[in-house]
């Protein structure tokens, strides 16, 4: 058996367990942005989506082959915490400037992010790409979709997940239904060697001082 042939069927098992799985919860394959009730803003132009706790599956699955990449700011990757295995490349930026006892901040893009994420992983790579709550994920995913990447999936639920609604519960408007971090492990601590940070930028903070 080829080289080639085994990652192949590696590939499909791994498409085919995420699959199953959400079919298993919801009676409804995983690719249908439509079935998985995705606002417009979370769907990509590659239609490949995944769960949390399905993405963590096919990481375990083959670890070697599965990359995740956390496209939040530096401050969520180290501060929320993230999943271990994750390569923080933010998507943007949070700048910020204090001028007459007021601060003010803004989002800087980060415009070496294909470039960056060409640096770890090929074209044809399993990319799995995280968020907050998977908007910024998804403009990432058609970021690379449109660089000639072609098997990356948005976490649809983010690192942090979607709001709790219930008016009854203690937790209501806290991001705690589903993400990452309440349905896989996770960490703060961080390898440098994953996290990317904004090129030049204590050296403006040194100059406006």
């Amino acid at each position: 058996m080829s080289r080639l042939f085994r990652c192949s069927a590696v590939v499909a098992m791994l498409f085919g367990a995420a699959a199953s799985s959400f079919a298993a919860e919801t009676g409804k394959p995983a690719s249908a942005a439509e079935d998985m009730q995705l606002p417009e803003r979370k769907q990509t132009t590659l239609g490949l989506y995944v769960t949390a706790a399905q993405a963590y599956e096919m990481w375990k699955a083959a670890p070697d082959q599965v990359k995740v990449i956390d496209v939040r700011t530096p401050e969520e990757y180290a501060f929320v915490g993230h999943p271990e295995m994750a390569w923080n490349i933010p998507l943007a930026f949070v700048t910020y400037q204090r001028k007459d006892g007021k601060t003010a901040y803004d989002v800087k893009w980060n415009a070496d992010f294909v470039t960056e994420v060409k640096g770890i992983a090929g074209p044809t790579d399993i990319l799995l790409v995280t968020c907050r709550s998977g908007d910024r994920s998804a403009m990432a995913v058609d970021k690379l979709a449109a660089a000639g990447f072609t098997n990356t999936y948005t976490i649809v639920d983010g690192v942090e997940g979607d709001k709790v609604e219930d008016p009854g519960s203690v937790f209501v408007g806290k991001r705690m239904r589903n993400g990452w971090k309440n349905s896989a492990p996770w960490v703060y601590g961080f390898d440098p060697e994953k996290i990317i940070l904004e090129e030049g930028a204590s050296q403006s903070a040194q100059k406006s001082d």
